[in-house]
Order: C-alpha cells, then sequence, then structure tokens
C-alpha cells in the first residue's frame, strides 16, 4: 500500500482529483487488530506495525468500531496488550462469520458513528456468548468421544478425527484447538453441511504439517477428500459423511507413522523458575512493557513448585487460586483458563506444579500481581 500510494502520488493522480494522499498510519490500528487476531507471526516488520497500531489504540486514535469493541470487553485502552486483541477482540469479531454473518463484524469496523459502532458491539458480544455455550456443549460430547476411543483401543489414536451430527460448522475449528491442547496430537472436528457432506477443520502441533498430511491422504485414496486447504498447523477439508469413518481410520494410520511418539506426550518448554524477588509488579510491567508477545514471539513462560492455598471455579471453567511458592516468596493469585472439571478443583491437591505467565490483574482502579496460568500437575 505504501508503494501504490507513493506511485500515485508520483503520477499526480491526488493532485488531479483534488484529495490528499491518504495517510496510512490510519490503519493501524486495524493492522495491529489483524495480525494479533488472525495469529499472523510476529516477525520484525510485523512486531513494529502490531506495536505501532497498539499506540495509536491506546491513545484514542482508533476507529469507532474498535472503541466500542474494547468498551464491551470492558478493556482500558491506555492499557491495552496485544493479548487483548487476540482473546477479547477477536473473538467477538469471529463470533459473526461463526454463527450468523460476517458482514456484522465488518460493518463494526467500517462504521464512523460511535452510537452506531455500540449497537453492532452489542449484537457481536451477544453472539460469542451463543458461541461460547455451543462450544462448551460440543466440548463435552468430544470428550465422550475421546472416551469412547480409549475404551476400544486402550489408547488414543495419534491423530484424532472426530464427528458428531449435532456440531456447529462454525465452532468445529475451535473445538479442534482445544482438543488438541487437552491431547497433544493433531484433531480434525467435523460438521455436518446438510446436503451430504461433512466439513472439517483441523489443528496440528510441532511436527506434522496438517496440510502435507491431508495431500497424502489424497494422494493414496483417492476420492476420499472432496477438497482440501491449510497449512502447517491449520487445515480445512470436507468429504462425504458415508465416508467419515473410513477417513478417521487413514488419519489415525497416517499420523501415527509419520509423527514421532514422543511428539504426543505434551512437552511444556518453558523459561525456567523466577526467583522470589522477581515475583513483583515491577517485573510484571518490565514484561508487559516489552510486548507485543504473540505467534512466533511468544511472552516469556516460567515455570515452578507452590503450596496450593486456595482453589474454586469462577465462570464455569476457569480455576481461581491462591499459591504459594514452595521455597518461600509472596502469596500469588493465579487463574487458569478452560481448566478439565472433572479434575480441577481437587481439594486433595496441597502442592502444584506451575507453568505460568506473570502478569498484572487490574479491576476498578486497582493493580495486583497474578500468574496466568498455562499448565498445572499436582505434585
Amino acid at each position: 500500500m505504501l508503494a501504490l500510494r507513493t506511485f500515485l502520488r508520483d503520477k499526480g493522480w491526488f493532485d488531479a482529483r483534488g484529495i490528499p494522499a491518504p495517510n496510512l498510519a490510519e490503519l493501524l490500528d486495524l493492522v495491529a487488530l489483524g495480525t494479533v487476531a488472525d495469529v499472523v507471526p510476529l516477525d520484525a516488520n510485523n512486531r513494529i506495525l502490531t506495536w505501532q497500531g497498539l499506540s495509536r489504540i491506546r491513545a484514542g486514535k482508533c476507529r469507532p468500531g474498535i472503541k466500542a469493541l474494547l468498551e464491551i470487553a470492558n478493556r482500558d485502552p491506555q492499557k491495552l496488550a496485544a493479548s487483548d486483541l487476540g482473546f477479547a477482540l477477536g473473538p467477538r469479531l469471529n463470533a459473526a462469520g461463526r454463527l450468523d454473518d460476517m458482514s456484522v463484524g465488518v460493518a463494526l469496523l467500517l462504521c464512523d458513528n460511535i452510537g452506531e459502532a455500540r449497537v453492532l458491539a452489542n449484537e457481536l458480544d451477544a453472539l460469542n456468548q451463543t458461541r461460547k455455550e455451543i462450544e462448551q456443549g460440543m466440548q463435552a460430547e468430544a470428550l465422550t468421544l475421546c472416551q469412547q476411543l480409549e475404551r476400544s483401543a486402550d489408547t488414543l489414536p495419534g491423530g484424532l478425527a472426530m464427528y458428531h451430527p449435532q456440531w456447529h460448522q462454525g465452532v468445529v475449528g475451535i473445538l479442534a484447538s482445544r482438543i488438541k491442547e487437552r491431547f497433544h496430537r493433531p484433531v480434525i472436528a467435523f460438521a455436518p453441511t446438510g446436503d451430504g457432506t461433512l466439513k472439517g477443520s483441523g489443528r496440528s502441533i510441532q511436527g506434522l504439517h496438517m496440510r502435507d498430511a491431508l495431500e497424502r491422504l489424497d494422494t493414496l485414496y483417492p476420492g476420499l477428500i472432496l477438497k482440501f486447504g491449510g497449512h502447517a498447523m491449520a487445515a480445512g477439508l470436507s468429504l462425504e459423511e458415508a465416508r467419515f469413518e473410513e477417513f478417521q481410520q487413514r488419519f489415525g494410520e497416517l499420523v501415527t507413522e509419520w509423527l514421532d511418539p514422543a511428539l504426543l506426550q505434551g512437552e511444556v518448554v518453558s523459561d525456567g523458575p523466577l526467583a522470589a524477588a522477581e515475583m513483583s509488579m515491577e517485573v510484571a510491567q518490565m514484561l508487559r512493557d516489552a510486548g507485543p508477545w504473540g505467534q512466533m514471539f511468544p511472552e516469556p513462560l516460567f515455570d515452578g513448585r507452590f503450596r496450593l492455598l486456595q482453589q474454586r471455579l469462577v465462570g464455569e471453567r476457569h480455576l481461581k487460586v491462591m499459591v504459594e511458592p514452595v521455597d518461600g516468596g509472596p502469596l500469588l493469585d493465579g487463574i487458569a483458563f478452560n481448566v478439565d472439571t472433572s479434575i480441577w478443583p481437587d481439594n486433595s491437591v496441597r502442592e502444584v506444579q506451575l507453568a505460568y505467565k506473570l502478569d498484572i490483574n487490574e479491576f476498578r482502579g486497582n493493580r495486583s500481581l497474578q500468574l496466568i496460568i498455562d499448565h498445572l500437575w499436582p505434585n
């Protein structure tokens, strides 16, 4: 776009029409939102653009649609982090395309009236809440299917292909991500389209290129897959409903053949433990200021052993805890999102191993240190 603007300016295109050359900095809020929400790798250039976009949003120089999304998500623009774009704004925008009509999200980003933007943001927020409810039901059904597979074969196959006739096409991608995170293996979730075919969305782990795997299946078994596309970590495909069980078997066999079994163990790589003195607001703020963090530029992940002093569920699937480092240190609040509620909370557990990010919780003007827990295990 920069090159096009320069070309048109040099040709006198803007002067001939009596219009100013566009200020592309005004698009940086969209660049930041799209880069983070679509999980684009944060290479050097993308990190700079995302940082500039975040800076404009923090300064209030963003379009009304983004302001309205921040309001409905209860996020303070001045303290916005890249993770807020990915976990608070992105899901609300995507909910429209998943469940209804993506034009609602497009209209929100294009509108120039804050009143209209708030109406559209409320509509997207309601759609996102519906999406969460659908996802929770689908996830429970998927876990039941996994249990059935384990009982029939003593262990889960290396690659999971799952289908339920009541699943929603717009939510199978999120479902595949959740099951992949839970069982540490490639997953493809399918939903019916209503015409005798299934629409699938796949998510992979390091070590298996999802699109290459589908291409290999298409070569080995012509006609099994009607169409497919994607990249290393995610792909979409369709197939005839009558051939799902055949695909399920072939996909499981291929993943078992291609993937090193050690990669199915879900190894967690951390940046090591923090000393008690490093568990502070100053360090948490330093890490926040060092962002933006994101795809291919992950936020530091620490690990350690903690005494588990309090635990309770909040919001149905999130575990709120209070912990204390076993070697001494401050009392810390922590939260783990989307835990297995058949395991947690467990009042018999007194000590845990955590993999966590150091964060600052801001609520009603108060700031406190907290741990964002990615993984927890009874010790």
